[in-house]
Order: C-alpha cells, then structure tokens, then sequence
C-alpha cells in the first residue's frame, strides 16, 4: 500500500465506477505551455467555491480541517518531491494532514487508482475534509475528467485543493 501515514479505521477496497468517469476517449486540452486560460479560471474558481464552502461549514462548528495528501505518480517514481509540495499546503493553511498517499498508475482514470478512492472513502465517512494535490495533473490532465472529479468530491461533502494553479505543471 502506497501509505506513509494512515488514519485509525480501515478504509473501504476502490471500486470500479467509485467515481463518475467519461465514457468515451478524450483529447488534451493542454495548448502551448498551459491550460486554456479562460477554461482554466472557470475550474479553479469552481474548486476554490468548494474549498470555502467546505471551510467556512467547519469553521461554524469550529472543527479542524484535515485532509489527505495525495499525488500521483508514474511506475518507479519518487513520490517525495510532489508529496512536499502538499505538505507546504497543509503547513501555511494550518491543517491536520490525517493521511498521506499516492498513486503509482501513471495517467490512469481516477476512478481507477486505489488510493484516490481511498481518499474519497475517507471524506465519506468524516474521516478528512478535503484532498491536497501538488498540481491538477494529479487528478486529470483531461478537462472533463478533472470537472467530474471535482463534482464527485463535492457530492460527498469534500474539497480539493492544490499546490499550484490550474494554468500551471
């Protein structure tokens, strides 16, 4: 298990269609060195919406934001570098980081990767408030993919935030 730190309860096995997926093959969007502007403002203003929904929700209980650290990763890769950059987050926001993982897939399908749907298993059952990500990429590359995923953590109460903008690698 791709685990450096794990949270009390056991955590429920990923399943197929754990996460809405396209259901078709999907083109990148990336041109030139970046992301479509206009695209990717739209989409970190949607994510940055649930981000402080989800915050000022804990902040009127006054319960403290703990989240996942995640990245993904190609085979054989070292995790370390993107992980740091999550926990930079975690560090100036003044998060509890309840658990640290990653994802050695390579571009899979979020769906597909079994850390992720962990992560997702955990916002479900309370267990964490939100996933740190060093950059989109750890999610989708994909537009469509990166939008559904965020409705996804949305639909369970949770929130994604990242290292670095949307129009950035």
């Amino acid at each position: 298990m791709n685990t450096l730190l794990t949270t009390p309860s056991p955590s429920a096995p990923a399943r197929r269609g754990t996460l809405h997926t396209v259901g078709r093959t999907l083109l990148p969007t990336l041109t030139g060195s970046g992301w479509p502007a206009g695209r990717a403002a739209r989409l970190r203003d949607v994510r940055e919406a649930d981000v402080d929904r989800t915050l000022k929700q804990l902040a009127a209980v006054g319960t403290p934001v703990r989240v996942g650290r995640y990245t993904l990763i190609e085979p054989g890769q070292d995790p370390a570098e993107r992980l740091a950059q999550t926990q930079a987050v975690v560090t100036r926001r003044r998060w509890e980081a309840a658990v640290v993982t990653w994802d050695s897939t390579g571009m899979t399908d979020p769906a597909l990767r079994p850390q992720l749907a962990r992560l997702f298993t955990a916002i479900c059952h309370g267990e964490i408030h939100g996933i740190v990500a060093a950059s989109r990429t750890d999610i989708s590359a994909f537009d469509e993919v990166y939008e559904s995923t965020l409705a996804a953590i949305r639909a369970r109460g949770g929130f994604l935030t990242l290292a670095r903008s949307e129009t950035t690698f």
